[in-house]
């Protein structure tokens, strides 16, 4: 049944998107070019409907009986998509989005989705106690802006969402969760149906729509998924899944806290501005990040299965692989590479000096 899960969701998004296309450009729903946009031509956005209704449809056909142990997550979803679609059409603030994003975390939460504890590897458990509720809230709105912030070139946001979701429904089918199993394949063949119509030339973008609940549902899922044994390697996992655009979110504040900058401020230095930069052309671009998305899953993956040491090795190896990209593109920005060296090495002294 679960292929059968991922066939239909998949044909629904491919049926779905086309009639998107035409109701976005009939009701003037497009992102119109500007300085920090790669487009040139305004594009019919909100295809991310077509990947919640499809998923919404997959939910319907395949999980009917569930409905009612998950109604938190399909309500925070649907909050989220309708916040993102009303941005879509009119550029809601950057605090109200912020606001929609802390609530549906809250509806999740209401619903029993937190972290209450981790065991460390010597069998100890640390309880988090009143914490189990802000970090679960930070963890939902972190990954939904990350998946947001990395949408911008064709086929970017869905691509790297499509690599975690395959990453997580490996892990949750092979820790016994079939729910989460059936729920990301569903979630993935969406995502895939509408890539066909958004990869690089894109016919449509998926808007704040499609990028707030992408990013909202990874979140959900990779908790309900990847916490069953709640150990501490546990809550690494889901970071080193979404590896990239949790680094790229990473550097973004970074680079707006040195610059004195609001954190909403747009700017041209993720790492998809920056390999632009470097001469790779749009598809290369993404195909790039693709590739380094696919080394971050293949990570993770090792990582669940290795002994302590190795897994250590692995974060250790991540963390080079990190600082190359950072050094290679400037995530941080040309100005202020003296800093990171800094940070890097804790002695080198200002290169502006």
């Amino acid at each position: 049944m679960l292929i059968w899960a991922f066939i239909v969701s998949l044909i629904v998004a491919l049926s779905l998107t086309p009639i998107i296309i035409r109701l976005a450009i009939r009701w003037n729903i497009v992102d119109k070019p500007n300085y920090r946009k790669v487009h040139e031509k305004p594009m019919p956005r909100m295809g991310g409907m077509a990947i919640l209704l499809s998923f919404y449809i997959g939910l319907v056909i395949f999980l009917p009986k569930e409905l009612g142990t998950i109604w938190h997550i399909i309500t925070g979803s649907l909050l989220i998509a309708v916040v993102g679609m009303l941005d879509d059409k009119f550029e809601l603030s950057a605090k109200m989005k912020l606001l929609a994003q802390i609530l549906a975390a809250v509806i999740a939460v209401l619903g029993g989705l937190q972290i209450d504890f981790i065991q460390l590897p010597t069998g100890e458990f640390i309880y988090f106690g009143a914490l189990s509720i802000p970090l679960t809230i930070l963890w939902i709105v972190g990954v939904t802006n990350a998946i947001n912030l990395i949408d911008g070139l064709d086929g970017l946001a869905a691509g790297v969402s499509s690599i975690a979701l395959i990453t997580i429904t490996g892990m949750a089918l092979s820790m016994g969760n079939y729910l989460v199993g059936a729920m990301t394949l569903i979630l993935l063949g969406s995502t895939l149906g509408f890539l066909f119509f958004n990869f690089h030339p894109a016919k449509i973008f998926m808007g704040d729509t499609g990028s707030l609940f992408l990013g909202y549902m990874i979140s959900t899922l990779s908790l309900m998924g990847l916490f069953k044994n709640v150990t501490i390697f546990s809550i690494v996992l889901p970071l080193i899944i979404l590896g990239v655009p949790i680094m790229d979110t990473t550097f973004a504040i970074l680079r707006r806290i040195i610059q004195k900058k609001p954190l909403s401020a747009p700017d041209k230095f993720h790492l998809h501005h920056c390999l632009l930069h470097l001469g790779y052309s749009h598809r290369q671009t993404v195909l790039l990040i693709y590739a380094i998305s696919g080394i971050f899953s293949i990570a993770a993956v090792m990582f669940n299965k290795a002994t302590l040491w190795g897994s250590a090795s692995i974060l250790v190896l991540l963390l080079l692989l990190i600082e190359i990209i950072v050094e290679a593109t400037g995530l941080i920005g040309k100005r202020y590479r003296p800093i990171l060296n800094f940070i890097d090495s804790h002695v080198m002294k200002n290169k502006s000096n």
